[in-house]
C-alpha cells in the first residue's frame, strides 16, 4: 500500500552574517514563503531556522503560525549557573526553541570544542526537549567509504549513552564555504551509512540525516531519496533561493512512494 514519506527537513543557519534588522526582515520573508509554499503547508517539508541568540525571541514572534521552527546555533553544556556568556537549554526551550546546533566544524576549529564538549552539549539539548542538530564530518577530502566510517564513528562517540531524536547534519569540513558541495556520490554514501547506523538502534527513533556544506538549490533533487533534507547556509540568505530548495520537495501524489 502506498504511503506518504516522512517530511524532509530543511534547516537554515544565519551564522553571524546578518545584523538584527536584516535578520527580522529575512524572517518576515521566510514566514510569508512558508505560509504560501505547498511543501510547508502540506507538511512535506519541516523547516527550521537558526538566527543569532539576540534575535531568537523576535524571530519566534515573526514566524509564529507559519510552521517554521526556530533553534539556536549553540547551547551550553550546563542548564543553569555561573556560566557568564552562555545560554542554557532550559532558557532556549522556554523562549520557543525546538532545535540546538552542536558540533559544527567552526565551533571545533575556532573555539576548540572536542568530542567531550559536543557530547555534553548534545546531552543538554536532549534532556531539555530540544532536538540536537548534530554536525559530523571529516576534515580532509578522501574516499567516500572512509568518510562514511569516520562520520559513523564520530556519531557514536558523541552520542554514547544518549537517546532521543537527532538531526544529524553531515557536513564535510572541506566543503564548508566552498564554491560547490561535495560530490553527490560521496554525500549519498556517507548519508546512507549514517541512516543505517541510526536505524540500528531504537534509542535514535525519529532521527533524520541531512546534508550541509555549500548546499543550495538543485542539490536536493540529486540527493533524494538518500538524504532526509538539507542544512543551508549562505545559499539561503536570499529567501528566493530557499523557495527554490522548497520547490524540490515533492508534495501530494508526487510524494507518495
Amino acid at each position: 500500500m502506498a504511503h506518504a514519506p516522512a517530511p524532509l527537513t530543511i534547516g537554515v543557519s544565519l551564522k553571524m552574517y546578518f545584523g538584527h534588522h536584516r535578520t527580522l526582515n529575512w524572517a518576515r520573508r521566510v514566514a510569508a514563503l512558508a505560509d504560501a509554499h505547498p511543501a510547508v503547508t502540506s507538511g512535506a517539508a519541516r523547516l527550521f531556522v537558526l538566527p543569532a541568540f539576540p534575535a531568537l525571541v523576535p524571530v519566534a514572534g515573526v514566524l509564529a503560525g507559519s510552521g517554521v521552527a526556530i533553534g539556536a546555533q549553540d547551547v551550553a553544556t550546563e542548564d543553569a549557573g555561573a556560566y557568564t556568556g552562555e545560554v542554557g537549554a532550559p532558557y532556549l526551550s522556554e523562549i520557543g526553541c525546538r532545535y540546538a546546533e552542536v558540533g559544527h566544524a567552526e565551533r571545533r576549529t575556532l573555539f576548540g570544542e572536542d568530542d567531550a564538549m559536543v557530547a555534553a552539549k548534545t546531552a543538554a539539548a536532549l534532556r531539555n526537549g530540544l532536538t540536537p542538530v548534530l554536525c559530523v564530518g571529516e576534515s580532509e577530502a578522501g574516499p567516500a567509504e572512509a568518510a562514511a566510517r569516520s562520520a559513523v564513528a564520530e556519531l557514536e562517540r558523541v552520542t554514547a549513552g544518549l537517546s532521543g531524536p537527532l538531526v544529524v547534519a553531515y557536513e564535510p569540513r572541506w566543503a564548508i564555504g566552498a564554491a560547490a558541495s561535495a560530490p553527490v556520490e560521496h554525500i549519498t554514501t556517507v548519508c546512507r551509512a549514517l541512516t543505517a547506523r541510526l536505524a540500528g538502534e531504537s534509542r535514535w527513533a525519529g532521527s533524520a540525516v541531512i546534508y550541509g556544506g555549500s548546499a543550495g538549490p538543485g542539490l536536493l533533487t540529486r540527493l533524494r531519496p538518500h538524504v532526509d533534507g538539507l542544512f543551508l547556509g549562505r545559499f539561503a540568505h536570499d529567501p528566493d533561493a530557499l523557495a527554490a530548495v522548497l520547490d524540490e520537495v515533492p508534495t501530494g501524489a508526487e510524494a507518495v512512494r
